[in-house]
């Protein structure tokens, strides 16, 4: 079954969530790693996850650290 697109204040959101993970872990934004966090977030998203606290709350726990957004890093369907 199809997603509805996010909104623009929804995308706001995921962009959000995705400075908190950087933030957490102190690490300066990078392109790739941002790549898988926001399509990490958007999977989140539509799992039922609506605000930026919880969508940051589920990218901290399964993206732990900077090494883990590289290519070889689980989706969050293979951690469910």
């Amino acid at each position: 079954m199809p997603h509805r697109a996010p909104t623009g204040s929804e995308y706001r959101m995921l962009a959000e969530a995705v400075l908190q993970w950087y933030s957490f872990y102190e690490v300066p934004p990078d392109d790739k790693a941002s790549s898988t966090l926001v399509s990490a977030a958007l999977e989140f998203f539509h799992d039922g996850h609506h605000t930026a606290e919880d969508l940051a709350v589920m990218l901290i726990g399964t993206y732990v650290g900077i090494w883990s957004t590289k290519i070889n890093a689980p989706t969050s369907a293979a951690i469910h």
